[in-house]
């Protein structure tokens, strides 16, 4: 299988990543309420399509990465942030995922950003493997921080440095 494409949001793209992050919802990643109808807002004045790069194989948008900040502070500012990650089920296992989070790490590279983090549900395993295999480490555990689907959650913080030589 090809390499997906990767390239920055576009603001015709709302729609398809409305219905996107509603078909992936789940407890097993997300801490808010499932999407509700009609799928058709996605981006918002915090995180436009710049903020996200999204992953197409046969000019299909199959998934997307969102990059922010992780606090509005100025003595934050070095540090992005991945808020955000999905890929369509019929898209899983054939590296999208990867190619996303290594397009956040260069774009965050880019934009002079020193360190990368995110936060992840402790009960993601794939998502933490994931992540562990593009050099991220676990930098702190909130214990049962989230309640979901009748258990509660631990929230992983993870991050590494993007000082020294481009994976």
């Amino acid at each position: 299988m090809p390499e997906p494409l990767i390239r920055t949001a576009r603001h015709g793209d709302e729609g398809e990543l409305a219905r996107l992050d509603a078909a992936t919802w789940s407890p097993l990643h997300a801490v808010t309420p499932p999407p509700q109808p009609p799928y058709d807002s996605f981006f918002s004045e915090r995180s436009g399509p710049a903020d996200h790069r999204v992953a197409e194989y046969g000019g299909r948008v199959v998934g997307y990465v969102r990059l922010g900040f992780p606090t509005e502070l100025a003595s934050n500012a070095h540090v992005r942030q991945i808020r955000g990650l999905a890929v369509a089920e019929e898209a899983r296992g054939l590296g999208v995922g990867r190619a996303l989070v290594r397009a956040a790490v260069a774009e965050a590279r880019e934009r002079g950003a020193r360190r990368i983090t995110l936060r992840v549900l402790g009960h993601n395993t794939a998502a933490r493997k994931l992540y562990e295999s593009e050099g991220f480490v676990v930098e702190g555990v909130q214990p049962e921080e989230f309640f979901l689907d009748g258990a509660y959650v631990d929230d992983i913080m993870m991050g590494r440095s993007l000082l020294g030589p481009a994976d």
